[in-house]
């Protein structure tokens, strides 16, 4: 494959969220043959099994969306402790209904931004439990805890000190998806 098509979802509703500015300087660290879409989860409507039936639009057009993807990176803040809600119904709309679970196989990424000294390890944790459990390969090295500081991203790019460690990142990620893409 010459062409990798890598989703980006960020767990953040936020305007200016740290993890937004993240995932945009992030994707500019990619090679050519790597092409992003961000993938929206504002407008997924609240997951409830009684719509498996009927699924919305909205959750038909976000699945189509995923399985496009050749990768999915998770941006995603820590909120008490784990994942924020809007994440995991996103999570949740796109494994449904039992059986259509659209994350299969797609081998993910996880970051996150924080402002707190332990950034989003926990949140992370929690997100990689679930993403066992859809069957999502997942990168665990290097692991990308990133702790929020001005001067961080300017100008939508990374200080020269964050662009080294995710450039890091970047080329894991890079062999991890051409590895699961075989």
């Amino acid at each position: 494959m010459n062409h990798f098509k890598i989703g980006i979802v960020v767990g953040s509703l936020r305007k200016e969220s740290y993890n937004k500015q993240t995932a945009n300087a992030l994707v500019k660290l990619f090679p050519k043959e790597f092409t992003y879409e961000f993938i929206d989860i504002s407008n997924l409507p609240l997951y409830n099994q009684d719509d498996d039936n009927d699924t919305p639009p909205t959750v038909i057009s976000f699945k189509q969306r995923v399985k496009e993807c050749q990768g999915i990176i998770f941006v995603t803040p820590e909120y008490n402790r784990s994942i924020p809600g809007v994440l995991k119904n996103a999570l949740d709309q796109a494994s449904r209904p039992y059986g259509m679970n659209a994350w299969d196989k797609i081998p993910a990424g996880i970051i996150g931004v924080s402002i707190g000294n332990i950034s989003t390890a926990i949140a992370q944790q929690h997100l990689r439990n679930s993403l066992s459990f859809l069957n999502m390969p997942t990168l665990n090295q290097p692991e990308c805890y990133l702790k929020w500081y001005d001067g961080m991203v300017e100008d939508g790019e990374f200080s020269e000190k964050t662009a080294r460690f995710m450039q890091n990142w970047v080329d894991a990620y890079v062999a991890f998806v051409k590895q699961n893409n075989q």
